[in-house]
């Protein structure tokens, strides 16, 4: 499709949907949030993701730091839905990608408090999301150069039915799964090196090592190019990268980063913990929230070397888990080697896009 019949067709779909939330008579009010709000909305995730997802919770800090990053605008981004009494009882949000590269992607995410679902709240907050959701990519369409894609994205979990018909009957299809996998640290952690390539000095010995600070950039750099050709990834931007390893769950101590002989870095695995996902899960845990190598180093062993170098690190700070999430049609092969780690597959989730 050509940039011109992209935009068209943007301008098409956005004609056809709807501007305003419509009189819903469960809703006294539809509004936009602000900081006073974020107890609100994370009441209300809080509630959804015990029925939802019940092994781990949405953190406020999460919700928070959404007020401070600098591509997205609540005012316009994010609605609410309030009751009589003047609370919160769901939230939709449509978050734009502030990557221009290439392909334009919106996020489609929020929930309704359990006690006040099938009341037909979901399908008018999600109609209202993906009208959001056209509007921004028509705006951002003029930022882009070149040949480009454009879709809008929303995830449920697999026994979510609701959610998931919701979204189906709004056009949305459901286009890839996600797998929770789950190891117990009891489990010895097998020791593995990167293969050598004596062949190339360039690419040398590769040598696992402890996250620090100071390689925060290099990090993310590495992180855009290993996730370059996976499903629905775009490059991470500054802004929403140091919210990441400068919150308060995200554990140096427990990352591992794999370096070439002149120092680079060239695989990483990241880890955080957050306590509160503890007792939903009924046991202590850490969450591996990225792993990748970079492309020119793939084949060499550096993804379960730098792996096994952080479950090493989990092993001796206690947690009981380690606990990560995969694409199941990874590119490279992903969930086999982690299965080979003896991580085992708990529970599913399913990405639902619209293709413009």
């Amino acid at each position: 499709m050509t940039e011109k019949s992209l935009l068209d067709r943007i301008e098409t779909l956005r004609a056809a949907a709807p501007a305003q939330l419509p009189p819903h008579p469960a809703v006294a009010q539809w509004r936009a949030p602000t900081e006073a709000d974020i107890d609100g909305i994370h009441a209300v995730s809080a509630a959804a993701d015990a029925v939802d997802h019940p092994n781990w919770l949405t953190a406020r800090e999460e919700i928070a730091d959404t007020f401070d990053l600098p591509h997205i605008d609540h005012a316009r981004d994010t609605r609410v839905a309030v009751d009589a009494e003047g609370t919160i009882i769901a939230f939709g949000s449509a978050f734009l990608h502030p990557a221009r590269v290439g392909a334009l992607a919106v996020n489609l995410g929020g929930a309704v408090h359990p006690s006040w679902r099938r009341q037909g709240i979901g399908t008018a907050l999600l109609a209202w999301q993906r009208a959001r959701g056209l509007e921004q990519l028509a705006e951002a369409a003029a930022e882009v150069t070149g040949e480009w894609t454009a879709d809008l994205k929303t995830y449920a979990e697999e026994g979510n039915l609701d959610a998931r018909a919701v979204a189906e009957r709004a056009g949305f299809a459901p286009e890839r799964w996600f797998t929770t996998m789950e190891r117990d640290m009891r489990l010895p952690v097998p020791i593995v090196a990167a293969r050598v390539d004596p062949g190339d000095a360039a690419r040398g010995v590769v040598t696992v090592v402890p996250y620090t600070r100071d390689r925060d950039d290099d990090v993310r750099l590495a992180r855009n190019d290993a996730f370059r050709d996976h499903w629905g990834s775009q490059p991470s931007q500054p802004a929403t990268w140091a919210k990441f390893v400068g919150g308060p769950f995200f554990r140096a101590d427990l990352s591992r980063l794999a370096l070439d002989g002149d120092g680079a870095v060239v695989g990483f695995c990241l880890a955080s913990v957050n306590e509160d996902d503890w007792v939903t899960m009924g046991a202590s845990s850490a969450y591996i929230e990225l792993i990748g190598v970079v492309r020119a180093h793939r084949g060499r062993r550096v993804a379960p070397a730098v792996i096994t170098g952080t479950l090493a690190a989990i092993a001796a700070a206690g947690p009981e888990r380690a606990v990560l999430d995969v694409d199941t049609a990874s590119p490279t092969g992903a969930n086999t080697l982690y299965e080979g780690l003896d991580f085992h597959a708990t529970e599913r989730s399913v990405a639902l896009v619209e293709r413009v």
